[in-house]
């Protein structure tokens, strides 16, 4: 148990039978009333962000969770592969569990996989992806590059929009949050 005025940003924790990760903590002392943590969690089985206000005098279950190195191996159709970079032993995971985050994962990259009680319950992306664009719209002649953007295929199938100098074949840098073009990495 930990207490509630120990929470930080990142941290995780049981709250109500379900695993959430702290996203923001904030201790208010309003005037003559007692101390308390308004907390912004969002909880890893579903996704869902809320809030919750603990007393300072509470305490709340940390959950202590394992993480990780595994490398992409391949997708099978219905589920996708995964080997332990240190004991080189193989997992599956399931579409769902994946999500949209396998749109920036290629085969053989090395990823985190967060593990609560031996079961996985949370991948971790580095912040931006460098991606080689298979497809492109054609440019605009005399269209200026702060204006105009357009629709890029990249290689593991993910669309982006992007200023009208990319072209087929050029890498460039998402990122994995918002998946957005960030700069041309280079050829």
């Amino acid at each position: 148990m930990v207490q509630a005025t120990k929470l930080r940003p990142g941290s995780v924790i049981i709250f109500e039978g379900d695993l959430c990760r702290v996203m923001s903590a904030h201790h208010h002392t309003p005037g003559n009333l007692r101390a308390m943590m308004q907390v912004k969690m969002r909880s890893l089985k579903s996704g869902t962000q809320f809030e919750h206000r603990f007393r300072s005098t509470d305490d709340v279950e940390a959950a202590y969770l394992e993480t990780h190195q595994m490398e992409y191996l391949y997708d099978d159709g219905e589920r996708y592969h995964f080997m332990n970079s240190e004991t080189f032993e193989q997992m599956d995971l399931d579409h769902d569990f994946m999500g949209d985050a396998i749109n920036y994962v290629l085969p053989n990259t090395k990823v985190s996989l967060t593990f609560y009680d031996g079961k996985p319950v949370g991948l971790d992306l580095p912040e931006n992806v460098d991606l080689k664009v298979i497809e492109a719209e054609p440019s605009v002649k005399k269209q200026t590059a702060s204006a105009s953007y357009k629709k890029c295929v990249v290689e593991t199938g993910l669309a982006v929009m992007v200023p009208s100098f990319v072209e087929v074949d050029d890498v460039i840098r998402i990122n994995t949050e918002t998946g957005e073009y960030k700069e041309r990495a280079g050829k």
